[in-house]
């Protein structure tokens, strides 16, 4: 579980609540079903109307990546990539077959196993950044149907509060109800701009950073699975990964 998300978001959410109480609020006033209703379906068929039917239905797979998304270290991949490269100096690139089911994910493993079906140096980059390719094509969709929905989450807010105001200025005529009422309509906008700034909007950004994160992990194992087959020295192996890394975390790695 990621615990700057879960934190940050329940951060978000205590603070805001508790001083909306510390002013005298009360919360089951900002709960009403109408507004809720027009923002979260408004948003969700106005995103939907933009994208693919099967982009909808991987959203839980997007939900489950910002909370649950694995954490890559490169450190860790760099000294998988060497302790492949020592073995394949030692016994020639089919030692590397028996080493493939300690690999951690199904991209490591495809790029070892062109290298050990003798794969061609350039056709073996050319498979493995084309699979790069449709995997940030995968992601962008996801993050560009939360930054689309964060847009017209406030939209949706808008329209809520404007039909609020609609029906209460025709419908009544008691001063005193009146105030109540406006101030309901209000609760569509607040809906409207929270769910995009406390959630949509941030989702599409941990999910760009978990992108980032991920884009360099396989870029990272392209560069050293090349350099495997090229038959690069182990150490030379090493200094040419370790320029992936910031400057700060290559300190012991040489």
């Amino acid at each position: 579980m990621d615990l700057a998300t879960i934190l940050g978001l329940a951060t978000a959410i205590a603070t805001i609540s508790g001083a909306y109480a510390l002013e005298g609020g009360s919360l089951d006033s900002v709960f009403l079903t109408a507004p809720i209703m027009i923002v979260v379906g408004g948003t969700l068929g106005a995103t939907m109307i933009t994208t693919s039917f099967r982009t909808v239905l991987h959203v839980p797979k997007f939900l489950r990546l910002v909370f649950f998304g694995r954490s890559y270290s490169p450190q860790q991949t760099i000294n998988q990539l060497v302790s492949l490269s020592e073995r394949a100096r030692r016994e020639g690139v089919l030692g590397l077959e028996t080493m493939l089911p300690r690999l951690p994910d199904s991209f490591f493993r495809k790029a070892i196993q062109l290298v050990i079906d003798g794969t061609e140096a350039t056709a073996l980059r050319g498979i493995l950044e084309t699979e790069i390719v449709y995997i940030e094509e995968r992601h962008k969709k996801g993050i560009t149907f939360f930054q689309k929905a964060g847009g017209f989450s406030p939209t949706m807010g808008i329209i809520g509060t404007v039909l609020g105001l609609i029906n209460t200025l025709s419908n009544t005529t008691d001063a005193s109800r009146m105030a109540g009422a406006i101030a309901s309509a209000f609760i569509a906008t607040l809906w409207g701009v929270g769910l995009a700034n406390l959630f949509l909007l941030p989702v599409a950004d941990k999910l760009k950073m978990r992108h980032e994160e991920e884009l360099g992990h396989l870029e990272l194992i392209t560069e050293g699975v090349s350099a495997i087959q090229a038959g690069e020295n182990p150490r030379n192996v090493r200094t040419r990964l370790l320029s992936f890394l910031a400057p700060q975390l290559r300190k012991g790695e040489y």
